[in-house]
């Protein structure tokens, strides 16, 4: 190889190219691929092959180091998207989304940011939106501003382009907050311009979601820019998805239907023209079951309405969110049926706002109590308090929106009968409602009962009600049409009927179902169709000519049924029986469409241009071709009965048209069969539901009965184990007493007998010894603590004495015996606790020199320990026992025995 020249790569394969390390390869590559791309004739060529079986090669080619090749790679990529079809992307969006947002959208040319922008909205028309975003909003965290901001501008085109019901906005919004607090400013405005675009889609419903956790700053801007947005017209979807465009290919190449591109068209619009996202679809369910009052029940059955006003607002406060999560308010229900009757109006308003928020909030959950509320808020119809009204009316609408119309419609008609003139007005207003906001065109059955209900109505006394009669019935012509609406309409005069059609006229309805217009004939049936009958296969009409000479088959608007038999030797008799097994074959291979295999009659020549005559001409034209050898004495009835009720395909026969027209009208009655069955399922899915209801109303009262037995149980099982337990106190109590008592006993016996001598002369054995407290501060502190009595004078004298009247309380709280006095002939004073009642034992009487002298020798001599421990025991028993003994000396009458005193 010369030294200056250059090697040839072009050879190579292109994976490997993809893979070289030298960019001006990888770029040539890039280029390469994208030429063959763009030739290939379908998805399935070999060129995609590789590319599918390898689709980490587009990595490095949307993420290359060169700018230059990254350029050339994002366009190889997007021709491969687009020619390689929805395979190509699902197989490659999970290696490419991510290095795309990182190198491409921040790409400082702009054609290699606009091919990373092409890639991405092309990953979302080929499949779906949602694994773009999973890739995608995981670089709004990333660490370069510039990066984030482009992520946040291929997301405002992606919602601009698809919309917010091809790309879900909630993974969107829940991160929308975090990059409105970015510090920096090109990061906030791209933020700020997707929060306008989802505006554009979402209206009002997407602030509850973020709206909280912006700055007040940011939420003025904002509002500034929604201003502006509010005088735009709905946003539309601007680039279709790939199964919308295959869907509207498909409607355009349906058989015969020359405005069938058009008609797809508009569905597409009807679809676009639908209502805007509500909160409910955003929002995630709120379990609110545990935060509402435990006492509600009680409270909203209190005796006080401003209670009872109070637990219901209370209960609002708690449910009043975009969407609740499922959960057993059936209790909660029926508390709030019971509030309807209620005698204060403001408690009927405040329970209805619960039931319009729990409405709004469960959506389909809420159907299975319709029939716990619905009937008690007709019923309460009758308030004629506006707030009261307005506020019934709303929890009807939001109970009608949870539900549907073949659900309510019977209880409104019910309450289209009912006596009352108030009840009657507001109920026919609510189901105007519902004929405005309904989405289903009401089955045959109900659009007659709501159409004799209407009828009725137009003969009431009451202006508005006839009013309501009227707009009732001009509601349901723009849901049915006019042409079904006649059988409802013949008997009335004109001046309603004038009325009515001034409210079909300014009648909007959302109901989608709505009939399309019957399709004209093909222009050139008819002709065709002459030119068949004289045809070179007549074995063809042999075969079936029962079908097609049968007058009662075969519609009087298609006389060229009628000629073909003259050719056959004369009209057959009818039969009963259907078409051989391949004639219907034949009439779908003639339905396929123009492009479908000829049949032997269609190789007569086509017809000439002026027999391609309008619908109603055509029959004309035909019985002058043909026909001239049969006398044309009956043409004329069918001539007048010329629109067909269905275009018939070019080429066919008249037994295929007799077939076709039998097929016709079983489908008819089969599709009338199917609408009674739903009718008739949709009534026994209620009473199912009812019943359901009712059951498991049973099984809750079971249950709450079972508990409270159980209660009931647990409660005399407690009373009888307390019962058991004071029965043992008391028992216990008694013996305590006696015992007690006993002890009592021992300390008077002990007391009275004790034989202690210490206090007595030794020359003197026939003295009364006493206890005498040593003195203190020139007088007598207090009494000695007991009596000692000597041997010999316990054995001559054996008695015990007690006071009949008690002895005076002396200073320090003890009884002085009145036999004995420290001052007088005495041994001195005596102190006894008055409890005992105990007196002095009588002693002979001493001189006072003699008694002084004792006394100063007893004080002179130590206390005796063993009497001290005996008087502070029955001190102690004393204490306890004081009012129980006064009781006993009260009721014995115990007295003091005599010989006390001497």
């Amino acid at each position: 190889m010369a030294d200056g020249e250059q090697p040839d790569f072009s050879s190579l394969p292109l994976p490997d190219r993809f893979a070289h390390k030298n960019w001006k390869v990888r770029k040539e590559g890039y280029e390469d691929a994208k030429a063959q791309f763009e030739k290939t004739p379908d998805e399935s060529h070999p060129v995609f092959t590789p590319f599918l079986q390898d689709p980490s090669l587009w990595k490095g080619a949307v993420a290359d180091s060169n700018v230059a090749a990254q350029i050339e790679g994002l366009g190889a990529y997007c021709s491969f998207l687009k020619f390689g079809g929805a395979q190509a992307c699902a197989r490659t969006r999970g290696y490419t989304v991510g290095p795309i947002a990182e190198k491409g959208l921040p790409c400082t040319r702009p054609a290699g940011k606009a091919s990373a922008l092409e890639a991405l909205l092309l990953c979302v028309e080929l499949d779906k939106a949602n694994p773009v975003l999973e890739e995608l909003l995981p670089t709004l965290s990333h660490k370069v501003p510039k990066v984030i901001a482009g992520a946040l501008a291929a997301l405002t085109a992606i919602y601009h382009n698809f919309g917010c019901k091809i790309v879900d906005p909630k993974p969107t919004l829940k991160v929308l907050p975090k990059v409105f607090g970015h510090a920096d400013k090109n990061v906030r405005a791209e933020a700020q311009n997707l929060a306008v675009e989802l505006y554009r889609w979402l209206r009002e419903a997407i602030k509850p979601l973020f709206w909280a956790d912006l700055k007040p700053v940011q939420q003025g801007d904002l509002e500034k820019l929604f201003e502006n947005v509010k005088q735009e017209p709905p946003a539309k979807q601007e680039r279709l998805t790939r199964a919308q465009q295959d869907a509207i290919a498909a409607a355009s190449a349906g058989p015969g239907d020359d405005g069938a591109g058009a008609e797809a068209g508009e569905e597409f619009e009807d679809e676009e023209e639908e209502e805007e996202v509500e909160v409910f679809d955003l929002a995630e369910p709120v379990d609110v079951f545990p935060k509402i009052p435990k006492d509600l029940h009680d409270q909203v059955a209190s005796s006080k309405w401003k209670d009872r006003k109070e637990a219901l607002e209370a209960l609002y406060n708690v449910i009043n969110v975009p969407r609740i999560k499922d959960g057993p308010y059936d209790e909660i229900m029926r508390d709030l049926a019971k509030c309807m009757k209620d005698a204060n109006v403001a408690v009927v308003a405040v329970a209805a706002n619960c039931v319009d928020v729990l409405a709004k909030g469960l959506r389909n959950g809420f159907a299975k109590y319709r029939t716990v509320i619905m009937v008690p808020m007709l019923e309460r119809l009758k308030e004629k308090k506006q707030t009261v009204a307005d506020a019934l009316g709303q929890a009807l609408d939001a109970v009608f929106a949870a539900t549907n119309l073949s659900d309510c419609l019977e209880d409104i008609l019910e309450y289209l009968k009912h006596k009352n003139p108030q009840i009657k007005q507001e109920t026919v207003k609510f189901l105007i409602r519902c004929l405005r906001l309904t989405r289903v065109v009401p089955a045959k059955p109900e659009s007659k009962s709501i159409a004799d209900a209407g009828t009725k109505l137009l003969t009431e006394s009451t202006e508005a009600i006839r009013s309501g009669g009227a707009e009732i019935l001009g509601t349901l012509m723009k849901i049915l049409g006019e042409r079904a609406m006649k059988p409802y309409l013949d008997g009335l005069d004109e001046i309603r009927k004038t009325k009515i059609r001034e409210y079909f006229e300014t009648a909007e309805v959302k109901a989608k179902d709505r009939p399309k217009p019957i399709a004209p004939p093909p222009k050139a049936a008819p002709p065709a169709a002459k030119k068949t009958v004289p045809g070179k296969k007549p074995a063809m009409g042999l075969k079936k000519p029962a079908s097609a000479a049968s007058p009662a088959e075969v519609s009087p608007a298609k006389p060229v049924s009628k000629g073909i038999p003259s050719k056959l030797g004369g009209v057959p008799k009818p039969s009963s029986g259907l078409a051989p097994p391949g004639a219907g074959l034949k009439v779908q291979r003639k339905l396929g469409g123009p492009g479908g295999p000829a049949s032997p009659q269609r190789r007569a020549a086509p017809p000439p241009v002026e027999d391609e005559a309008p619908p109603p001409a055509a029959p004309k034209f035909g019985l002058g071709r043909g026909l001239s050898s049969r006398p044309i004495a009956r043409p004329s009835v069918p001539v007048e009965a010329a629109p067909a009720p269905a275009p018939a395909p070019a080429g066919m026969t008249a037994a295929e048209r007799a077939e076709m027209e039998e097929l016709r009208m079983e489908r008819d009655k089969f599709a009338r069969i199917i609408e009674d069955m739903k009718a008739d399922r949709s009534k026994i899915n209620s009473q199912i539901t009812e019943l359901q209801n009712q059951n498991a109303q049973l099984i809750e009262d079971h249950t709450r009965d079972v508990l409270s037995i159980k209660a009931k149980e647990t409660q005399l099982v407690r009373a009888r184990s307390d019962a058991e337990a004071a029965e043992a106190n008391v028992h216990k109590q008694q013996r305590e007493i006696e015992r007690l008592k006993r002890e009592l006993a021992r300390a008077l016996r002990a007391s009275a007998f004790s034989p202690t001598n210490a206090g007595s002369d030794a020359g003197m054995p026939d003295a009364h010894p006493m206890y005498q407290e040593p003195v203190s501060n020139g007088h007598n502190a207090a009494a000695r603590s007991g009596l000692h009595m000597s041997t010999r004078f316990e054995s001559s004298r054996p008695r015990s004495y007690a006071s009949a009247n008690p002895s005076e309380e002396g200073d320090n709280g003890v009884l002085e015996s009145p036999g004995f006095s420290s001052r007088e002939g005495g041994l001195g004073r005596r102190r006894l606790s008055p409890t005992y009642g105990l007196s002095g034992v009588g002693s002979p009487t001493r001189s006072s020199t003699r008694a002084s002298a004792t006394a100063t020798e007893d004080e002179a001599q130590p206390r005796s320990a063993e009497p001290a421990e005996n008087w502070k025991r029955a001190a102690e028993v004393t204490s306890q026992l004081k009012a129980r003994i006064e009781q006993m000396k009260a009721r014995q009458g115990l007295s003091r025995p005599s010989g006390t005193q001497r």
